[in-house]
């Protein structure tokens, strides 16, 4: 602190007034609307309450206002109300051990008001007549006055944040986030408060207050979840069924059987059946609960999400979980906000969760039912070991006899032991058992193993090789370093699926054979380059890389009538003679030249240094796109030089002294990818009836407030403003484009988005996946040759678009090759 604005001496320690101590404080305690509304709820819940209404006004922005039907505050209590650190929940730090509340450290109404307007009115069941208190910033009661009210408490803060200046204009900036993020925490208070009955509305401006949410005050947290996201989702979900954990997952996490403790956690609620589009898009619906307390605990919501995706891998699994636990095994006084929580033995719970989902999924989620007539005679299903085929009637009695399963009429087929046989490594062993067998099992070869047997052995089951009319049918490849393969054989009647897989292996090997070049990295990294493209190096028509793998052809030519070529008449690898060539070298004048070149960068008034150090490998995109966001401006693609073309596939650019390589293809496909993102508004079709969505009230209100970015993406509803919380909006048309067709699952991953960036124009993911699609085939296609004004086209257009460093798949769209001053003349 200088001397000017105070008159203590430099690097004095003193106290800091009260009255900013208080401030400062508060601003911790409550960091946002959601943190103040769950703060109200939590002390309606403490009074005994069995009806909650959450008023706002201009989402809270203007009014937050949270009324119960308590048992309200005796008037014994109404000084030390507000005041810093009152509380009736606890006399001592030891009694934290014990607190059975949500609030108890006395700071909620005291940090308050400090932040906004508050008054209070409430009727203690004790008393005829309500009473109201007005309190200062302080907490100290300044106004209290006769008001009639029944039993109960209501509190009201107005202008939020308003005495933080800076908070207080971010605060109404981001009023729609804010809004968002409080109507989930409220969600989770809804659906652990059986017997409570709450309600939330919301006013903008003079307009109708409208219901944002409401539950009925059920005993059961199953009715509180349809009532806040319907009964369309009632019908995805699963009771949690609790399992002691297996040995191997004790292993798993280092824990001893003999010394844990027993029945330590009871968990209870509900997750999502695995089922492909009954999970989320979205981690939007998980709530979690520590003895009815909401927390966020963060290795439990990350194994749950791990085990659901094993047999999910798309999507995220709707949870809600309440776990009890002794209360000396918890500490809930580690945040402000009380969502973080310290919890003994946090292994064990683990452990048990990611067991019990696991037996869920594995006995009764993913049984695909099956009609098997006859017993197969070589498929995957022969093999006891590879997939187990259980009846499908749970009561039928067990039997050891294979052949009676595989012949039941109606049998299920267990696919998480299907892919267990899959992913075992002993694929190869066969055991004496095995061979008496009837149903023998499938072999399944190493990939090593297989190639050396040639992949012709897997085209014709024939003994007789095939008849090779031409030499593009016959390819031999030997590895430069000695490597594991042998050779390649190819049938020209394979079908089409077949030769693309020969022309990924051929490219594969080629590239295995090449030494490491990082232009090379970089060319065959892109996933876009045409099937053509990949054969580039073995047509002698097609520009070669200076390392390429030469062919040349023997002198036996391929005979016509030949059923069975010999090695001889097979193309072999030409060993190519070295030529040596003597290179003078000094370093007298190599020093000379360094020391040239240390006296020119020193003339130069901006001082030298290295601006791109990423190397062109895929494990430095991250870095390298960083360099490119930070050192190059859309203004200055303009401004680069076009060199030429390297390869028929890159734009080798100048800028300055900079020299950059751009990919064609990619580059082209990102502009025409946020050009279609950005214009393309989609048609819609009519629905021959209009389809109720059921979507929660919160949903319903993001709709409607970006009714506009829904219809820019071909949808188009039916709103109904008087009409109940989930039956105000009906689909009344959906977009299609060709082979493309979309659904209510597209509306509600609009909506998240949207609500997190509100008025932004967005779209679905499978709306940008079909835009990447069609970009991807109107855009230049590796291996075409471009004159300089088309290139220059091309890298003027990258200047044009918002992220011009990647494609729509991810893959880089330029790499800096290398600065012309750090080469010596």
């Amino acid at each position: 602190m200088s001397e000017e604005c105070t008159s203590e001496p430099a690097g004095a320690i003193r106290a800091i007034d009260k009255h900013s101590v208080h401030q400062i404080c508060s601003g911790q305690v409550v960091l946002s609307l959601s943190t103040a509304v769950k703060e109200l709820v939590e002390n309606s819940v403490d009074a005994g309450a069995t009806n909650i209404e959450i008023r706002l006004k201009d989402s809270g922005s203007e009014l937050v206002e949270v009324s119960d039907n308590g048992k309200g505050v005796e008037e014994a209590n109404f000084e030390g109300l507000a005041l810093k650190h009152h509380t009736s929940k606890i006399r001592d730090f030891s009694d934290l051990i014990h607190v059975a509340t949500f609030g108890f450290r006395g700071e909620a109404l005291s940090s308050l008001c400090a932040l906004s307007d508050l008054m209070v009115v409430t009727c203690h069941e004790s008393t005829q007549v309500g009473t109201k208190l007005v309190f200062d910033q302080k907490g100290n009661l300044v106004q209290k006055l006769p008001q009639h009210r029944p039993q109960g408490t209501t509190v009201s803060l107005q202008q939020l944040f308003y005495t933080l200046p800076v908070r207080h204009k971010e605060f109404q900036r981001n009023i729609k986030k804010e809004y968002a993020k409080m109507i989930h925490v409220l969600q989770s208070y809804c659906i652990i408060s059986t017997g409570v009955r709450i309600t939330c509305s919301n006013q903008v401006g003079q307009g109708k207050r409208s219901t944002v949410l409401s539950t009925s005050g059920s005993q059961s947290m199953r009715d509180n979840i349809g009532a806040i996201f319907g009964p369309k989702q009632l019908q995805t979900l699963l009771p949690f069924q609790q399992t002691l954990p297996t040995e191997n997952i004790l292993d798993e996490y280092g824990l001893k059987g003999s010394d844990l403790p027993q029945q330590l956690f009871v968990i209870t609620g509900f997750v999502s059946r695995a089922d492909h589009g009954v999970g989320r898009s979205s981690t939007d619906r998980q709530f979690f609960f520590i003895n009815n307390r909401p927390c966020d605990p963060v290795k439990v919501t990350k194994i749950v999400n791990e085990v659901y995706h094993m047999y999910n891998r798309h999507q995220y699994p709707f949870v809600t979980l309440n776990i009890t636990v002794a209360s000396d095994c918890v500490d809930v006084n580690v945040t402000p906000d009380k969502r973080q929580i310290f919890l003994q033995e946090e292994k064990l719970l683990v452990a048990v969760i990611k067991t019990s989902l696991t037996h869920m999924y594995e006995t009764g989620v993913n049984k695909i039912t099956l009609n098997l007539t006859h017993k197969p005679t070589s498929s995957l299903l022969s093999s006891p070991e590879l997939c187990q085929v259980v009846p499908s009637d749970e009561h039928m009695p067990a039997s050891g006899n294979d052949n009676d399963l595989v012949q039941s009429p109606k049998s299920s087929l267990n696919l998480a032991s299907l892919r267990a046989a899959f992913s075992s490594q002993d694929s190869t062993a066969k055991s004496p058992a095995d061979s008496n067998n009837t149903y023998s099992r499938p072999i399944q070869k190493t990939l090593q193993s297989f190639l050396k047997s040639g992949v012709s052995s897997t085209v014709s089951s024939t003994s007789k090789a095939p008849s090779l009319k031409t030499k593009k049918d016959y390819y031999k490849c030997s590895a430069v370093g000695g490597g594991v393969l042998d050779s390649f054989k190819f049938d020209k009647n394979v079908t089409t699926e077949d030769d693309d897989t020969c022309s990924e292996m051929v490219t594969e090997i080629e590239r295995d054979c090449e030494p490491e070049n990082e232009i090379n990295t970089f060319a065959e990294s892109n996933p876009c380059t045409s099937k053509e493209s990949r054969w580039q190096r073995s047509d002698p028509k097609r520009p070669r890389r200076e390392k390429a793998l030469v062919w040349a052809k023997a002198d036996a030519s391929f005979s016509q009538d030949s059923a069975s070529p010999s090695p001889s008449t097979l193309d072999a690898p030409v060993s190519l003679p070295k030529k040596t060539t003597p290179v003078q070298f000094s370093l007298h004048q190599l020093a000379l030249r360094i020391k040239k070149l240390q006296q020119k960068h020193k003339s130069e008034h901006e001082p030298m240094y290295r601006r791109f150090r990423a190397k062109i490998n895929p494990g430095e995109n991250q870095n390298a796109e960083e360099e490119l966001k930070k050192e190059i401006c859309k203004d200055m693609f303009q401004e680069m030089q076009i060199i030429g073309q390297f390869n028929l596939g890159f734009i080798i650019t100048k800028l300055n002294s900079d020299i950059f390589m751009i990919d064609q293809h990619a580059s082209d496909e990102k502009y025409n990818f946020e050009m279609l993102q950005q214009h393309t508004v989609l048609q819609g079709q009519r629905l021959i009836l209009p389809q109720n969505l059921h979507l929660t009230a919160i949903s319903e209100n993001i709709l409607i407030e970006n009714i506009e970015i829904f219809r820019k993406n071909g949808f188009e509803f039916l709103i109904d403003e008087d009409a109940q919380v989930m039956e105000r909006v009906k689909l009344v048309s959906l977009p299609t484009s060709k082979n493309w067709t979309f659904g209510p699952a597209d509306i509600e991953e609009l909506i998240f988005m949207l609500s997190d960036s509100p008025g932004v124009m967005c779209r679905p993911s499978r709306v940008r996946q079909m835009f990447a699609s069609r970009a991807c085939r109107k855009s230049v296609m590796i291996g075409t040759a471009l004159s300089v004004s088309e290139m220059k086209k091309l890298v003027v257009h990258m200047g044009e678009i918002e992220q011009p460093w990647n494609c729509p798949h991810g893959r880089p769209t330029m790499r800096h090759l290398a600065n012309l001053d750090m080469i010596s003349d």
